[in-house]
């Protein structure tokens, strides 16, 4: 019967089960690549980034920065009395606060680029304060900050050399934040910085 059908009849007729199988394996294998094409082709979900919020800088507090001292401007000023200044502030920013010094008044004895301590009193124009160990009323402790050499020779221990270091390094640190910075003066040591921190002051 197969011998009568057409040649191209008996050919399709003739597959062997081998090769029925190699189709399938490749039907199955194209199927399978179309499969993963569409699964990678699908639309994929998109996150939006993070919106990150600006970082404000710190709000400084009240005060902040703001530390003052407080000095007396007495003497031959405009407007003498007391003074709140910035810390940091020299004697020449306390006569400015004071209203300036009076015509005529001098001012050679005075430093005017010292740096000014909380507390202490700037006089202008003034006499002279009394050498310690003086009698009468007024005597007291003579101020490093504003002392001439004149007086600072008057210290027991002190002559004209030393006490022109003194007004040097006064000078050069400008002024004398307390009596324990006589101890860096070239020329002072222990035994003479005994003698002389009771009748100094800042």
């Amino acid at each position: 019967m197969r011998e009568r059908l057409p040649v191209w009849l008996q050919a399709r007729c003739g597959v062997e089960p081998r090769t029925v199988a190699a189709v399938g394996v490749v039907l199955v294998a194209a199927v399978g690549f179309a499969a993963q094409q569409y699964w990678s082709g699908r639309p994929q979900p998109v996150t939006a980034p993070a919106v990150v919020a600006p970082v404000s800088a710190p709000t400084p507090s009240p005060g902040a920065g703001g530390n003052r001292i407080v000095v007396d401007v007495s003497g031959k000023v405009r407007d003498p009395g007391v003074r709140r200044l910035p810390a940091g502030s020299r004697v020449e920013d306390a006569l400015a606060a004071a209203g300036g010094v009076r015509p005529g008044t001098d001012t050679g004895g005075l430093n005017r680029a010292r740096v000014l301590v909380d507390g202490e009193q700037v006089l202008v124009g003034a006499p002279a304060p009394p050498v310690p160990g003086a009698s009468g009323p007024g005597a007291g402790p003579l101020s490093l900050g504003s002392a001439t050499v004149d007086q600072l020779d008057g210290l027991p221990g002190v002559g004209p050399v030393l006490a022109q270091h003194i007004v040097d390094f006064r000078t050069a640190r400008g002024g004398f934040r307390s009596v324990e910075d006589l101890r860096q003066v070239n020329g002072i040591g222990e035994r003479r910085f005994a003698d002389l921190r009771k009748l100094v002051r800042p």
